[in-house]
């Protein structure tokens, strides 16, 4: 059975950045604290607990004072920042530099469009962790839509500005993006595409590599939003694709009659993960023989 690993998968720059500067910081025996999973897969959140990582709360982080805590590449929101400032947190900052800019962009169309009732709208995940840090640069006030079915919520006679998570699929941004504009004619609307381009060039590859296979392991955390829409992208193109988080989810019965494996993955699943699966499937096969 051939068995091939997607040379295209494995961390972003984001997550690579973040988990360098925690494993930095865990060298000097100190105590560190992540707000939130420091990524979005359980296997690496577990290898990074072992190494002293303490994961916490954004309910725990306000009951805490005089200690180090790390920000996830995901961000966060301004009320973040003014609490460790007044509690004596020292923050380790790791914010995705696109997720940065794009806290910034939204903060600066948020201050200037107040004053004409602009309504301010995230095409993102309703409670993601980037999400919850962009809609907090409006004061709470920005709009979130998961599809067209949320455009309703939407006032089409006011302004309309939107911007996109990070994460999300081009195609349907597009989509969104389409019906919008039809629904609201008569006002202006300004669509900005901040899909990350790392993200969204994995789409293609991801493409061409899921329909050269018999079948397609999928591999992500089940909280990944990036990891659903890189998965239902594959499964667009190869039928069978199987989505699992870790080795004992995979079904014998599943390589039945299967000549080729492809394994893939989100931006937050590491590589080595992906290459345990292959060895996995290879101890499988070998057992076949004996």
């Amino acid at each position: 059975m051939k068995i091939e690993v997607d040379k295209g998968s494995g961390f972003c720059f984001g997550v690579v950045e973040a988990i360098r500067r925690a494993e930095e910081r865990l060298l000097s025996d100190k105590p560190l604290f992540c707000l939130g999973d420091i990524v979005h897969n359980n296997s690496e959140v577990e290898r990074l607990r072992q190494k002293g990582l303490i994961t916490i709360s954004h309910e725990q982080f306000f009951t805490m004072s005089d200690t180090t805590v790390l920000l996830r590449a995901h961000g966060e929101p301004p009320d973040i920042y003014k609490y460790a400032q007044s509690h004596n947190i020292k923050l380790i900052d790791a914010t995705c530099p696109v997720v940065l800019k794009l806290q910034k962009r939204i903060l600066k169309s948020y201050e200037s469009g107040i004053d004409d009732n602009t309504q301010l709208v995230i095409y993102g995940k309703k409670g993601h962790a980037e999400v919850n840090g962009l809609v907090g640069q409006t004061n709470g006030e920005a709009i979130v839509v998961e599809g067209i079915e949320d455009l309703s919520q939407l006032d089409f006679s006011r302004p309309i500005v939107l911007y996109s998570q990070t994460t999300k699929g081009l195609e349907g941004l597009h989509h969104l993006t389409e019906v919008l504009k039809n629904k609201s004619a008569r006002v202006p609307v300004k669509i900005h595409d901040t899909i990350c381009r790392q993200v969204a060039n994995r789409i293609p590859g991801i493409k061409k590599f899921a329909g050269r296979f018999d079948l397609v392991l999928f591999v992500s955390g089940k909280k990944s939003s990036n990891g659903k829409m890189l998965f239902d992208i594959c499964s667009s193109v190869n039928p069978n694709t199987k989505f699992i988080s870790d080795l004992n989810e995979i079904d014998p019965k599943w390589l039945e009659n299967i000549d080729s494996v492809g394994i893939c993955g989100a931006t937050s699943t590491p590589k080595k993960l992906l290459e345990e699966v292959a060895d996995h499937l290879i101890k499988m096969e070998n057992k076949k023989k004996v």
